[in-house]
């Protein structure tokens, strides 16, 4: 569901077309280009809202609204729980209610604090870390009156062994844990732990993001639950460690377990929360943490008592199968993903199989509804496209940019759906594609499932080779743009 501007005196238009001053400036917190090529809780529900541009009247309003922060923060004291999704955020998406937008933007600047602290940097000491200590990070990122405090770093270790790179095989920084003062305890009604997640930067991470086949979770040794099944990139990003170095670093799915049930622990019988943030690759760690933590029972101290578990993702990829998804709400895994309706990486992995191939006519699912990816949780679409800067689609800053300057009165729904365009824009230019690739790619699908003995067999090969397929054409999209 995309979105349109109506605006007073000015045509109606499908896209954002910001000019260079309105366009946030690109830095590498929040911006993911593709590579070279040299080198819901219950059913989710689409909620359309669209941007517009900046006028002298807004930024007024925006004025009014900073000035009026701490009226806002005594209000949101006592309905913390619905913004962070008890009620699925029902009443509060369309229009979208401005605290859960304040909220919403909060946690999408810890993630570009991960971003903006992130060195990479060849020459540096910190390269492939943090800048800043603990203690200084907010301080150094503009963010000193944030209310929280960093208690622990976060590292991941890509599974991914590529000969030809110059980068060190070594835990990379990929993000934060933090939990909110006395002082910000009182304006947000609860004690707040957050966890924020950066985004793919580096080459291995590239490769982990296009392992696009679906391996068992197994995060419960308790109860595997192979039927529950993530994508494998993700899962071995979360788990993997540095187990060939004696004093190595464990995976970054123990370096966040064990500092969430410390400071559970800490604070076991104040008013909390979980809440995960993250960005691209990040928002796929950030509901797969809240998954674990939910299915191992962490934020249950007991039965009826459970610490809220909330995921805010942007831009966001697919992380798992139908299992995946029922499971996340039986747990009350709560996410809301913001999501530019133009932008690729949401539609990863799974451009084929996902949630609207696995059930014919509404009735009949298919036998491999299984193997297809499935999104988790309620969505937020936004709708922005730059024609000079096409990669803005996915960086972080256009979403949170966005956000801020949003008018709820000025929105229209339409029908217009992402991959429509992406197969216009193909035909468009289709005289200046190579297809060899295609026509291969497409050969090798249907040669495969010709070679199965049972009719409609889709095994991950063949699902690997088909988002593998949809890939391609994407990429050609964003590099014919």
């Amino acid at each position: 569901m995309a979105s349109k501007i109506l605006m007073s005196n000015t045509p109606a238009m499908n896209h954002v077309a910001y000019s260079g001053r309105m366009v946030p400036r690109s830095h590498s917190s929040g911006q993911v280009c593709f590579p070279k090529k040299s080198t819901d809780t219950t059913t989710p529900r689409s909620k359309s809202l669209v941007s517009s541009l900046v006028t002298p009247t807004m930024s007024t309003k925006l004025a009014k609204t900073s000035s009026s922060s701490s009226t806002s923060s005594c209000c949101l004291a006592h309905m913390w729980r619905e913004v962070q999704g008890c009620n699925n955020w029902e009443g509060l998406v369309e229009p979208l209610h401005p605290f859960l937008r304040q909220e919403i933007i909060r946690y999408g600047e810890f993630v570009t604090a991960c971003y903006e602290a992130f060195d990479l940097n060849p020459k540096s000491k910190r390269y492939l870390t943090c800048k800043y200590g603990k203690k200084s990070l907010f301080r150094e990122v503009g963010m000193g009156n944030s209310g929280y405090e960093v208690t622990k770093y976060i590292y991941a270790t890509p599974d991914v062994n590529i000969p030809i790179q110059n980068e060190p095989s070594c835990g990379r920084w990929i993000g934060y844990v933090a939990v909110s003062s006395d002082d910000a305890v009182r304006r947000l009604g609860r004690r707040d732990i957050v966890i924020t997640f950066r985004g793919t930067v580096t080459n291995p991470e590239w490769i982990s993001n296009f392992m696009s086949s679906l391996a068992p979770a197994r995060l419960d040794p308790n109860n595997p639950r192979p039927e529950v099944k993530v994508e494998s990139g993700f899962l071995s990003l979360y788990t993997s460690d540095e187990s060939d170095n004696k004093f190595g670093l464990g995976s970054c799915r123990e370096q966040l377990l064990s500092e969430v049930s410390r400071l559970l622990n800490r604070y076991k019988g104040e008013e909390l929360s979980i809440s995960l943030a993250g960005h691209s690759m990040g928002s796929s760690l950030a509901l797969l943490l809240a998954y674990d933590i939910a299915e191992l029972g962490l934020n249950r101290f007991d039965p009826k008592l459970d610490v809220p578990v909330t995921v805010f993702s942007f831009g966001g990829p697919r992380v798992g199968n139908s299992s995946f998804k029922e499971r996340c709400e039986e747990l009350g895994v709560k996410v809301l993903r913001i999501a530019n309706v133009n932008d690729p990486i949401t539609k990863l992995p799974g451009v084929l199989l996902n949630e609207n191939f696995r059930v014919f006519g509404g009735r009949y699912e298919f036998p491999w509804s299984c193997s297809c990816y499935e999104h988790v949780g309620v969505e937020i679409p936004l709708d922005f496209f730059n024609m000079q800067n096409p990669s803005c689609v996915h960086d972080l800053g256009s979403y949170i940019s966005l956000l801020k300057c949003l008018k709820r009165d000025e929105v229209q729904k339409d029908e217009e759906d992402f991959l429509d365009r992406a197969r216009e824009s193909i035909l468009s230019r289709a005289l200046n594609i190579n297809m060899d690739p295609l026509k291969n790619a497409a050969s090798n699908v249907v040669n495969l499932v010709l070679s199965q003995k049972t009719e409609f067999l889709i095994d991950a090969t063949i699902l690997g080779l088909m988002n593998s397929f949809a890939l391609y054409i994407l990429l050609k999209v964003e590099e014919l743009a």
